[in-house]
């Protein structure tokens, strides 16, 4: 019997999600027991090799090259989830959601208080620059998402949990300790 294929990815975020599926710590050997992982830094896999039949994604999408890669998640994997604050309403980097693109790229590259090697005033625009939206949005405004694990990052026991029940088809179990937020 194959294991199910589990894909992950870190959009416009902090890289902390994963970071929480790391802290499952010893139970990691129990779910490469329970899952094969395809396109992941967990594996370092960088482009999808079959089907997936879960994605995992943290972060939302701040520009064109986010899109892409929710995009190509959606297209290569049979459940899609959302992973965290920044995949589920945008986190700390929506902040920057009410100012204007043009001011945030002022401040970021000439008017910031640490900008003092730029004395040309350049702001990077080059067409290998993904290009930066509107606002960032969270994933379920771009495609259709499965399941949302919330927190900031999620803690790795509800993490565990929830990856466990999925793939295992057993019912998922949260006691308040797991999904409690601090």
């Amino acid at each position: 019997m194959s294991k199910p294929v589990v894909a992950t990815a870190s959009l416009a975020g902090c890289f902390g999600c994963h970071m929480s599926i790391l802290d499952i710590d010893d139970r990691i050997l129990k779910l490469i027991e329970l899952v094969e992982f395809n396109k992941s830094p967990i594996d370092d896999i960088k482009t999808f090799t079959k089907q997936c039949d879960i994605g995992i994604l943290e972060g939302g999408c701040c520009n064109s090259e986010n899109v892409h890669v929710l995009k190509d998640f959606r297209k290569n994997c049979k459940i899609l989830i959302s992973l965290g604050e920044c995949a589920i309403m945008g986190g700390v980097p929506a902040m920057r959601n009410g100012i204007p693109i043009k001011d945030c790229l002022q401040e970021a590259y000439l008017d910031g208080p640490t900008v003092d090697t730029n004395t040309d005033k350049i702001i990077p625009n080059d067409e290998e620059l993904p290009m930066i939206l509107d606002k960032v949005y969270p994933c379920h405004e771009i495609v259709k998402v499965d399941y949302f694990i919330p927190g900031c990052a999620p803690r790795a026991d509800l993490i565990w949990e929830a990856l466990v029940a999925l793939v295992t088809g057993s019912e998922l179990k949260l006691p308040y300790e797991v999904f409690k937020f601090d």
